[in-house]
C-alpha cells in the first residue's frame, strides 16, 4: 500500500493507483481463501467471494470501505473459515462492508434494501468454487437485470434525492466530488443504466468517448489525492485541497511532467469535467426512461409548425430540416426558439440536439443578427418560468456566450468568502429561478413577505429588465478591480448597445446593476433611522427602481444559499423597501439641483459636488454652455438621476426650437410600452391637457412625472400601452397621432370631441377592488403641498383627476404617477400662488377629486 501512495505522489496516475490496490486486495482474499481450504478441502466447494460495488468496478479507493459478497450455496455454511478471512482483512487495516448471501438470493432486487441490489449491478469474481460463481453469473445476476423497472425506479429515487442534498448543481464552491451532480457517483450511475440495459442499447457506451474517459480519470485522481491528503474517506475539495491539487496538478496529466497551475483555472477544469459527467448521466437517463430531477413538463404545449424541432416524452429533438430547408442547429432563430420552448414548458433538450448545436456555434456566430428582434428572443427566454434551467443549458453548450461574450468571464468562476455556496454563473442562475419562483402562487400558510413579494414581481411594468439585469449584475466579477458592481454596468453597457434597447429600459437595467448591492447595504444600518431611508432612497430614485431592486436584493440574498434569507432579513427587506417608497414621494420636489460656475459642478440641498451626468451635458452642449446651465437650474435631482445625460442634451437641444414651435414634442414607440416627452413653457392645464390628449387617443398611462426648472420650463413624460394598438398597427399613424397630440396641448384642436368620439374598450373585472384615497402633506415640501391619491386603476383616471386639478387653479410643481398591478398611485406637488395649500383649497379640491374619481369609475 505504501509503494502504491508512492507512485501516486510520483506520476499522479488515479486510475493506475486504484487498479493496483484493486489487484492487491484481490490477492490478498484468495490468498487467505486458499490457506483456508488447504486447511479443509470441504471447503472448496459452496463457497465463493465475490467483488461487488466500488471494489467490483475495479475501483477501490485508498479509504474506501472494501465490498465483499460471500456466496454460499447453503445458508450459513463455512461461517467460521469466513470469519477467519474478515478478520484477517481488517487486520491488514482494510475497511471491510461484507454480506454473505445465498446465491439465490441474489437474483431479487429488493426496495427496502436498493444499495445491495445495485451494489450487484458490479459483481466480479475474485475467487472460491467457480462452478457456484459461474451459476451466480450466469443465471441469478440476468434474473436481477430483468427488474429494470424496479431498479430504475430506487436509482431514479436515490439520484433524485442526492442531487437535492446538493441543489441540484454541481457548481458549489467546494464541491462533494463523489456525490455532487457531475461527480463519480454520477458516472457509476451512468454506466449501470448502460448494463441495466444491455443488449437493447443501440447508443454508443459511455467507453468509446474520450471525453468522458478524460473526465473520469480527473475526478478519479481528484479523489485518491484527498483520500491521501485527509487519510480518511473525505471527497470534499474544500479550498485549501484545491490549492494543493493546483499546486501538484492532480488530474491534469500522469507522469513526473505535473505543472503547477492556478486554482482559479484548477477548479475551472474541474467543472468542465464535472459537467462532462453531468451530461452523461442525462443522456443515459433519457435512453433508459429514468427520470432526474427536473421542472415538470408543461402540459399541452404545442411547438409552432416549421419550426424545425418537436418536443417528444419531456425532451426537444431537432429535427433535420426546418420547414425551408434549412439545418435548424445552424439557424440561430430556430435555435432560440429552441430554447424559448425549453425556458416554457420545462422540456429538456435532448443529447444528440446539444451536440449538433454544440457542433454548429461556428455558423450560428456567422449567422447572429444583433438588435431588437435578438433582445424580443431574449427576453422570451428570460421571463419564462423555466428561464434558469434553459440558461444552464445555453451555457454549457456556448449559446449563451455567443450571444452575451461577456457572461464568459464568470464561467465556472470560484470567488472565495464564507457566504457563497455556489460559482458566480450558477449563483446568476439561482437568483432567476428564485425571482420565478416568487411569481408563482404561494403555498397555504406561506409567510406573509412571501406573499407580498409575491405580488411586487406580478406587478411589474416590464421583468425582462428585471431578468436581464440579474443575467449580468455580477459580469463585472471576472474582471480585475475593487467595484465589480460599476464593471458590470460598463460590460452591461456593451450588451444593450448590441441590442439596441430603448433609453429608458437601459436606463433601468443600468442602474439596477449599478446599485444591487446598495439595498442589501442599507439593511445592515438601522432602516427606521429616516436619515438611513433617504440616502437610500436618493440611489434609487423611482419607485420601478425600487420594485426591481427590492425584488433582486430578495433572489440575490436567497442565490447565496439556501439559508441566507432568514425571516427576520425578508421582513426588514420589506420594512426598508415600504419606507423608502414613502419617502421618494415625499422628498422629491425639496432635492433641486443648481448649476455652478464650475464646469461638471452641481448644488443639491446647499452641497455642492462634482456630477459625471452635468459634465457629460455640458460636453455634449459645448458652444452653448450658459444655456445648458440655465436649463439644468432648479429641476429636481430625480431629473437627473432618471435620465442618461444624452436624453438631458435631446431636452435642451429642444428649448432651442421654442420660437419656431413652443411645444416640443418627442415621441418613441415601443413594443410593449411608448413615450412621449414634452418639453415648453409652463403654463395652466399643461399636464391636464398632456393626459387628455392620450385618453383621446385611447392610450393607457402606466407611469408619468413632469419637472420643470427655475426658468419656467416643463418636462412631461409619459409611458403608455396602446389600448387599441391603432400605433402598432398602422404605422403611418405615429406621426399623426404626435401632431395631434401636440394640437390638443395647445389647445389648437378640441379635446372633449375626440373624447366624444373614442369608443371605450370593454373593462375587465379588478383583480383587487381598491379603496380611493386621498392624502395631503405640507411637510414634504416647503413651497408646495404633497398630494397623493391612492384609486382603482380604470382608464381615464389620470385625466379626471388632473383635469380637477387644473380646474381648482393649483399648479403643477412635479407628478409622479405610477401603477401597481390594478392600484394607481399618483403623487402631484401643488403649490398656488406661489406657496402651498390654504386648508380651504385642500377642502375644495379633496370634495372635487372623489366626485371625479367615482363618475370615471362609474362610466
Amino acid at each position: 500500500m505504501v509503494e502504491i501512495r508512492r507512485e501516486f505522489e510520483r506520476t499522479g496516475d488515479g486510475l493506475a493507483a486504484l487498479a493496483a490496490r484493486t489487484s492487491l486486495v484481490d490477492d490478498l482474499i484468495s490468498r487467505l481463501w486458499s490457506a483456508e481450504v488447504a486447511a479443509d478441502p470441504k471447503l472448496a466447494s459452496g463457497v465463493a467471494f465475490g467483488a461487488v460495488g466500488g471494489y467490483g468496478r475495479g475501483q477501490l479507493f485508498p479509504c474506501s470501505d472494501v465490498d465483499l459478497l460471500v456466496v454460499l450455496e447453503k445458508k450459513d455454511a463455512a461461517q467460521e473459515a469466513v470469519r477467519r478471512v474478515s478478520q484477517a482483512l481488517w487486520d491488514c487495516g482494510l475497511k471491510l462492508a461484507m454480506a454473505t448471501r445465498p446465491a439465490a438470493e441474489c437474483e431479487r432486487f429488493e426496495a427496502t434494501n436498493p444499495e445491495f441490489g445495485l451494489s450487484l449491478l458490479d459483481f466480479r469474481a475474485v475467487c472460491g468454487d467457480e462452478r457456484l460463481l459461474a451459476k451466480l453469473q450466469e443465471k441469478h445476476l440476468p434474473r436481477l437485470l430483468r427488474q429494470e423497472k424496479s431498479i430504475l425506479a430506487e436509482l431514479g429515487s436515490l439520484t433524485r434525492e442526492r442531487h437535492r442534498k446538493y441543489g441540484n448543481t454541481l457548481f458549489h464552491l467546494e464541491p462533494n466530488i463523489k456525490d455532487c451532480p457531475g461527480g463519480l457517483r454520477d458516472a457509476n450511475v451512468a454506466e449501470w443504466l448502460i448494463r441495466i440495459a444491455g443488449v437493447r442499447r443501440t447508443a454508443r457506451t459511455l467507453e468509446k468517448s474520450e471525453e468522458y474517459r478524460e473526465a473520469f480519470a480527473f475526478l478519479a485522481s481528484v479523489r485518491v489525492f484527498l483520500h491521501y491528503r485527509h487519510e480518511r474517506d473525505d471527497n470534499t475539495l474544500e479550498w485549501r485541497s484545491q490549492d494543493a491539487a493546483a499546486e501538484q496538478g492532480i488530474g491534469l496529466s500522469v507522469g513526473e511532467g505535473r505543472r503547477k497551475v492556478d486554482a482559479a483555472y484548477w477548479m475551472r477544469v474541474y467543472f468542465r469535467h464535472a459537467r462532462t459527467i453531468e451530461r452523461a448521466l442525462d443522456r443515459e437517463a433519457g435512453l433508459s426512461g429514468m427520470k432526474l430531477e427536473g421542472a415538470p413538463l408543461v402540459k399541452g404545449f404545442k411547438v409552432p409548425a416549421g419550426s424545425g424541432f418537436r418536443v417528444k416524452d419531456g425532451r426537444i429533438e431537432l429535427l433535420e430540416k426546418n420547414a425551408l430547408g434549412g439545418d435548424p442547429a445552424h439557424e440561430p432563430e430556430s435555435v432560440l426558439a429552441v430554447f424559448a420552448v425549453m425556458a416554457q414548458s420545462g422540456a429538456k433538450l435532448d443529447p444528440q440536439s446539444e451536440e449538433r448545436i454544440g457542433e454548429g456555434i461556428p455558423l450560428l456566430s456567422a449567422h447572429l443578427e444583433e438588435g431588437p428582434r435578438l433582445w424580443r428572443s431574449l427576453s422570451r427566454i428570460l421571463t419564462a418560468p423555466f428561464a434558469g434551467n434553459a440558461l444552464r443549458s445555453m451555457h454549457a453548450i456556448g449559446v449563451l456566450e455567443l450571444i452575451l461574450p461577456e457572461f464568459h468571464g464568470i464561467d465556472a468562476l470560484v470567488i472565495r468568502d464564507a457566504y457563497h455556496r455556489y460559482t458566480v454563473d450558477e449563483h446568476t442562475f439561482v437568483l432567476i429561478d428564485t425571482l420565478h419562483a416568487l411569481e408563482e402562487e404561494p403555498q397555504k400558510g406561506a409567510p406573509d413577505w412571501r406573499v407580498k413579494f409575491g405580488s411586487m414581481i406580478r406587478e411589474l411594468q416590464n421583468p425582462a429588465l428585471l431578468y436581464l439585469a440579474a443575467l449580468l449584475h455580477d459580469t463585472g466579477k471576472g474582471r480585475a478591480g475593487d467595484d465589480h458592481a460599476l464593471e458590470s454596468a460598463r460590460m452591461a453597457q456593451s450588451v444593450i448597445d448590441r441590442l439596441v434597447m430603448e433609453p429608458y429600459d437601459a436606463g433601468m437595467v443600468l442602474r439596477l446593476i449599478r446599485n444591487h448591492l446598495e439595498m442589501s447595504a442599507a439593511l445592515r444600518r438601522d432602516i427606521f433611522d429616516a436619515e438611513t431611508v433617504r440616502i437610500f432612497a436618493s440611489k434609487v430614485q423611482t419607485q420601478e427602481s425600487l420594485r426591481m431592486l427590492t425584488l433582486f436584493t430578495y433572489a440575490d440574498i436567497n442565490a447565496v444559499h439556501p439559508d441566507a434569507l432568514t425571516p427576520w432579513k425578508a421582513e426588514n427587506l420589506w420594512r426598508l423597501s415600504m419606507a423608502t417608497a414613502n419617502q421618494l414621494d415625499r422628498s422629491v420636489d425639496e432635492d433641486r439641483v443648481h448649476s455652478t460656475e464650475s464646469s461638471g459642478e452641481i448644488r443639491v440641498s446647499g452641497v455642492r459636488r462634482k456630477d459625471a451626468r452635468v459634465a457629460r451635458v455640458m460636453e455634449l452642449a459645448r458652444g452653448y454652455g450658459q444655456q445648458a446651465e440655465l436649463f439644468l437650474d432648479g429641476f429636481p435631482e430625480r431629473y437627473l438621476e432618471t435620465r442618461s445625460p444624452e436624453t438631458i442634451y435631446r431636452h435642451f437641444e429642444m428649448t432651442r426650437h421654442f420660437e419656431s414651435e413652443p411645444f416640443q414634442i418627442a415621441f418613441r414607440h415601443g413594443e410593449n410600452v411608448s413615450e412621449i416627452t414634452l418639453v415648453t413653457q409652463d403654463r395652466p392645464r399643461l399636464f391636464s391637457g398632456m393626459t387628455a390628449a392620450l385618453a383621446a387617443w385611447g392610450m393607457n398611462v402606466v407611469t408619468a412625472d413632469a419637472f420643470a426648472n427655475d426658468a419656467g420650463v416643463v418636462v412631461d413624460s409619459f409611458r403608455f400601452t396602446d389600448t387599441f394598438r391603432t400605433l402598432e398597427l398602422n404605422e403611418s399613424e405615429r406621426e399623426r397621432f404626435v401632431e395631434s397630440v401636440r394640437d390638443l396641448v395647445a389647445g389648437r384642436a378640441s379635446v372633449e370631441k375626440m373624447l366624444s368620439s373614442r369608443r371605450r374598450a370593454k373593462r375587465r373585472p379588478p383583480r383587487l377592488v381598491v379603496e380611493t384615497r386621498i392624502e395631503f402633506d405640507d411637510r414634504a415640501s416647503t413651497h408646495s403641498t404633497l398630494l397623493q391619491i391612492v384609486a382603482q386603476d380604470v382608464p381615464g383616471l389620470l385625466r379626471t383627476v388632473s383635469s380637477a386639478i387644473s380646474a381648482s387653479g393649483c399648479n403643477v410643481e412635479v407628478a409622479l404617477v405610477d401603477t401597481e398591478g390594478d392600484v394607481a398611485i399618483d403623487v402631484f406637488y401643488l403649490s398656488s400662488a406661489g406657496g402651498p395649500l390654504e386648508p380651504g383649497q385642500k377642502n375644495q379640491l379633496r370634495e372635487a377629486l372623489k366626485e371625479a374619481i367615482d363618475i370615471n369609475a362609474a362610466v
